[in-house]
């Protein structure tokens, strides 16, 4: 069922009850986060970084996926919230999948999607989670987390990507379990020549909001909301 068919990226998708460390940080060095976005769209005024970083286990827990992990970083946008008008949209600068078939689906979608393995260990209360990209280590999470709580965070993503020259939106439905309590004790850049570096923290570690949930369920979307052309920036930045 889920072999190496190619997937038509106009076909919706579900996946259930991954296990989810997503989280937002202030950056290192916030003018090449601001670099990273295209012209015409605004950067949050301290230059959020988001990632989550999530681990499908069975095939059974996806529409057509079958099990993979995956990474994904971006900036956090202004004027271009989810459906609440609350939780702000993003753009992705690294989308990271040990599929092929997700990674497929992904490009056709405008997502800028690499190859690489996430594996999310949890010992006791401890919770790690490494990106490699390539088979090269890039990015390692550690967290202290609860137990899971009764509080659900329900609700909506928004992420753009650049598809074939034009700007696309896409609204992701999401339904997780977060745990009770939640912290983030470090988050390393391991690999200082790679693009993905530019994302790194800040030194001390300035977490804007997160949550780890050992159940956490989205769907992609059946279509992409096309804004317009990607503008040319008139100026180097």
């Amino acid at each position: 069922m889920f072999g190496g068919a190619v997937l038509d990226s106009a076909v919706p998708h579900l996946v259930v009850n991954c296990r989810t460390l997503y989280f937002s940080w202030l950056p290192a060095d916030p003018d090449a986060v601001a670099a990273l976005v295209p012209y015409g769209l605004r950067p949050h005024p301290d230059r959020q970084v988001f990632m989550n970083q999530y681990v499908v286990d069975d095939a059974s827990q996806t529409s057509g996926f079958g099990s993979y992990s995956l990474t994904y970083l971006g900036v956090t946008l202004l004027d271009a919230d989810a459906p609440d008008g609350v939780t702000p949209g993003g753009w992705w600068t690294h989308y990271v999948t040990s599929s092929a078939r997700v990674r497929g689906y992904a490009l056709a979608r405008g997502a800028p999607a690499l190859p690489g393995d996430t594996t999310i260990a949890v010992d006791g209360d401890q919770v790690v989670a490494e990106t490699d990209i390539d088979g090269v280590p890039m990015i390692r999470a550690q967290v202290r987390v609860g137990e899971s709580g009764r509080h659900m965070h329900n609700g909506h993503h928004r992420y753009l990507t650049a598809l074939d020259g034009q700007l696309v939106s896409s609204i992701y439905p999401v339904v997780a379990e977060p745990v009770n309590s939640f912290e983030i004790e470090s988050v390393e850049f391991l690999e200082p020549d790679h693009p993905v570096y530019a994302l790194r923290p800040e030194n001390p570690l300035t977490i804007a909001w997160g949550y780890y949930s050992p159940r956490s369920s989205f769907a992609y979307p059946g279509g992409l909301t096309v804004l317009g052309e990607l503008e040319a920036s008139p100026l180097p930045r």
